[in-house]
């Protein structure tokens, strides 16, 4: 498998959506577009258009299978769904994780718990590892990966598969960083993905909202 950037926004911002806002999930493609280009929960952050995004649920249904469309009663807009639990665990935990990896990037067990506060109750560090650790270990073919740390970090890094093997940055070496400035760096950078995590819990909603209104706009137009 090897999701194109699009497909793996498209599929990480359903898998989102199916956690964080059921009551609006299956999504209609104005919101699936409104959440691939949320400038929250989102790096990078993208400017796709409907056609775009509209390939790339295609490509995810008919070539990767990993979407499906559903009608919904009393709606006459084309929703869509993920699949994902025909190639990988699909317990909260599991989806979570695998979301985040998705819309994010690469990152650390501590970015990872921050960032999945608002999907998914973890009660340590280890849960989160040992999630991760699953991928890497899936039985029926690695879904992650680890990489080494980020330039003037100590702290291993975790990526997805899903697009295939992600290119490894060239990092600085930690002998060549004094240990306890890279300590202080690591926990302000930890500390900085807690920020940023409420902050996106604030906008979060505006980001909902704006989808609604899109949503709105559609059906009102083909009323």
């Amino acid at each position: 498998m090897n999701l194109s950037p699009v497909e793996a926004r498209v599929l990480g911002c359903l898998i989102e959506k199916s956690m964080a806002t059921p009551e609006y999930y299956p999504m209609t493609l104005n919101s699936l577009v409104a959440a691939c280009n949320q400038k929250s929960n989102r790096d990078p952050v993208m400017t796709l258009g409907e056609t775009e995004v509209s390939d790339a649920v295609d490509s995810l249904r008919y070539e990767h299978k990993l979407v499906a469309q559903v009608a919904t009663a009393g709606s006459r807009a084309a929703k869509y769904r993920h699949t994902v639990e025909s190639i990988m665990p699909h317990r909260d935990r599991d989806l979570a994780v695998m979301c985040e990896l998705l819309v994010r990037g690469p990152q650390t067990i501590g970015e990872l718990r921050s960032h999945t506060k608002r999907l998914c109750s973890f009660d340590s560090p280890v849960d989160i590892e040992d999630t991760v650790k699953g991928f890497i270990h899936w039985e029926h073919g690695p879904l992650a990966c680890e990489l080494p740390p980020g330039p003037g970090r100590r702290e291993k890094r975790f990526a997805h598969l899903l697009s295939g093997a992600p290119p490894v940055e060239e990092s600085i070496a930690s002998s060549a960083i004094p240990e306890s400035a890279d300590s202080s760096h690591s926990a302000a950078g930890d500390r900085l993905a807690e920020i940023s995590a409420a902050v996106e819990a604030l906008t979060r909603e505006v980001e909902q909202l704006r989808g609604e209104l899109q949503d709105l706009r559609s059906r009102l137009g083909e009323s």
